[in-house]
């Protein structure tokens, strides 16, 4: 009897700047291999080490899948339930989130979550439910990447598109700065840097396989990445780099910086950054050959000061004239689905809001949910916070609240879900229709349903139907199809096709050429230009020009602690794979040999890192890849698989200067000989 054989193309959901192509082979029905789409133009055949692992593991485990609706039956915290049917579930959910609006508002429900999965529609449709109740929602962008684009807000009115990367064709300089491609985007590190003609510059504190791979690595000193930026700007202008004519006519406050650029030497450079003052100028000189591109990873503003320094990075475009061309051009993040016309604020129902809308930050979360009384509800899904958000012992006590009604929704039995009273199971990416994108290509795919969800799982998207349903809400908006959904979206980006066809494509380009932002020079700004001075920012409380600032050393005794992506892991939606836990082994620290030597620390040893914030206890490794003062440990685990040696023990809830975002990367940490 021959075998019944289907090939389905999808796209990659998770969040990374690559956005692959997939390709899902079944069998007589049955899904046999996910695997890299040959077609796709960034996966070309091949998932990242990650994906590759757990869309052929424990995403496709029913074992390790929630499948069923359950309450709460033991303590908070101790991760027991009993299976309940759906219209229980739902019911329940709805009677108390109706009791709580009407005894003390809607606004004391918290609704928190972030990019679990980033299909578009279930990742933005759940917000028309919780803006037509009215809940305070938990900011995401500020456990992530809130500082950037306030700051890039502030210099060019906005931080959602930034270059079209096929414009690196025509480039002849790409500076990466903070970003790690080799993990967080590895096939623009294995094929679009090696395969553009442009010299590439990497600066980060760590010696990344990227680093490696580039031109020339800037190997500098956590915290003086400002300082950098205007050493590179002395080099610039005093070698007639500055495209003087693009700075008349283009941009605001230009010669309020003069004096700090004059004073910025190399040398200077080098004595604050730890970079060599001749890589230095030779890094400016790569850069002001033009034209030249400008990635700004987000771990670079994840630090006490990382919107000055995200501006003042960003002023090399602006003093160079690298805007606007092709080749040029600076990027942060590229909202995809926007540039193809699709309409985020009717995706997620913003004209459902009831009243002033209400918000608090992840730096505030613990504090805020702590307060007892102050809110009476937490709504977690496509997120897991206790894996994610700092001030962890604080935030797990507060999560103990008897009174504090918790709803999880998710594919996995989580840290957060241990804490629930209702578990909602979701469905995963390839068990629903929607559609997808890459924040770094201008790219558009599907979401292909390849199989039905596992057990009684919903999509996102249904889970909130119901719940509105139960909530006895009417507004149509609620309740829209996906099939309506997908057909709206399409429409607003002007496709000429069906889903059923654009199934068969797979993907789509967003243009058929590269996308040249800011041709027309004009800037989002309230003066239309780029504001290098900006009165904005003053109105903020912040300086009113970028600062040459840096961090000073770290204290004796101390480490500089930096938690990246690693290879086998992004954030904690890959962590409970046995694949990855066993390719990545047990949690480890980074040090440098001089670092080694000074604590009496030798290779393996078990090593015990700690501050006011908690403790943990990691396998020691030794490495230059890491500079004099810095420990590296990478982030990703879940604590209840990790005992609790995850990196957040250590994070304090310390908000950087704009957006009231993460400064994980400024923390500080004490090291000893475990035992």
């Amino acid at each position: 009897m021959s075998e019944s054989k289907e090939v389905i193309r999808s796209n990659c959901p998770r969040d990374c700047y690559d956005g692959c192509g997939i390709i899902i082979n079944k069998v007589d029905g049955n899904i046999q291999q996910v695997l890299g789409d040959p077609d796709h133009p960034v996966s070309r055949g091949r998932l990242c080490s990650k994906c590759a692992l757990v869309y052929n593991g424990v995403w496709r485990d029913e074992n390790a899948r929630l499948l069923f609706p359950m309450k709460r039956v033991g303590a908070k915290g101790e991760g027991k339930f009993e299976r309940i049917d759906w219209q229980e579930a739902i019911d329940s959910i709805a009677t108390r989130l109706s009791s709580i609006v009407v005894e003390q508002g809607a606004e004391s429900i918290l609704n928190t979550h972030y990019s679990g999965t980033l299909s578009l529609i279930a990742l933005e449709f759940p917000m028309r439910f919780f803006n037509r109740l009215g809940a305070t929602d938990v900011k995401g962008d500020t456990i992530c990447n809130a500082a950037g684009h306030v700051a890039w807000g502030l210099l060019y009115g906005e931080s959602y598109v930034g270059f079209d990367p096929r414009t690196a064709a025509d480039s002849n300089c790409i500076l990466v700065w903070g970003a790690n491609p080799s993990h967080s985007a590895p096939h623009a590190h294995k094929h679009w840097l090696p395969e553009s003609p442009a010299k590439v510059v990497v600066i980060d504190p760590l010696r990344t396989e990227t680093a490696k791979q580039a031109d020339l690595h800037l190997h500098l000193r956590p915290g003086t990445d400002a300082a950098l930026a205007y050493g590179l700007l002395h080099v610039l202008k005093r070698e007639g780099l500055f495209d003087q004519a693009f700075i008349e006519a283009n941009t605001t406050g230009a010669a309020e910086i003069d004096s700090f650029i004059e004073a910025a030497t190399p040398q200077w450079g080098e004595e604050i950054t730890g970079v060599s003052a001749a890589h230095i100028e030779q890094a400016a000189l790569m850069y002001g050959a033009g034209p030249s591109l400008l990635w700004a990873g987000q771990g670079l503003q994840r630090q006490s000061t990382g919107g000055n320094i995200m501006r003042a990075a960003g002023l090399l475009p602006a003093l160079t004239g690298n805007v606007g061309k092709p080749g040029a051009g600076f990027y942060y993040l590229n909202m995809t689905p926007g540039v193809a016309g699709i309409d985020f604020e009717a995706l997620e129902g913003s004209s459902l809001a009831q009243g002033e809308a209400h918000s608090i930050g992840h730096m505030d979360f613990a504090d805020e949910l702590s307060e007892v009384g102050k809110y009476r509800a937490l709504f977690s899904w496509n997120t897991n916070p206790v894996a994610s958000v700092p001030n962890y012992k604080q935030f797990c006590k507060a999560m103990q609240r008897e009174d504090l009604f918790t709803v999880a929704i998710d594919c996995f039995h989580t840290d957060t879900v241990d804490y629930a009273d209702i578990v909602l199971p979701a469905a995963s990416f390839l068990e629903f229709d929607d559609l997808t994108f890459s924040y770094f290509h201008m790219l558009m795919g599907v979401q292909a349903k390849a199989q039905e969800p596992m057990g009684e799982s919903l999509p996102n998207q249904e889970i909130f139907r119901r719940l509105s349903m139960s909530m006895g809400f009417e507004e149509k908006e609620l309740y829209e199809s996906d099939e309506t959904l997908i057909t709206t979206m399409m429409q607003q980006m002007n496709l000429d096709f069906d889903f059923d066809e654009f199934k068969n494509k797979g993907h789509i380009y967003v243009g058929d050429e590269a996308i040249i932002f800011y041709d027309d020079l004009k800037f989002p700004t309230p003066s239309g230009k780029i504001e290098i001075a900006s009165v904005q920012a003053e109105e903020q409380g912040l300086p009113r020009v970028p600062q040459p600032w840096a961090d000073e050393p770290s204290e004796p005794g101390t480490l500089r602690l930096l938690t990246p992506a690693s290879n086998w892991r992004m954030n904690d939606s890959y962590a409970n794979d046995p694949g990855i836990i066993k390719r990545s082994g047990p949690a480890s620290v980074t040090l440098h040999p001089d670092d080694a030597k000074r604590f009496n620390i030798l290779e393996n040893d078990k090593v015990r890192l700690f501050n006011e914030s908690g403790e943990v206890e990691l396998v020691a490794h030794i490495d230059d890849m890491t500079l004099k003062g810095v420990a590296l440990s990478y982030k990703g685990r879940w604590p209840k698989l990790d005992a609790d040696n995850h990196m957040n023990v250590l994070h304090k809830a310390e908000k950087s200067d704009m957006g009231e975002s993460s400064s994980v990367h400024s923390t500080e940490v004490f090291i000893s000989l475990a035992g």
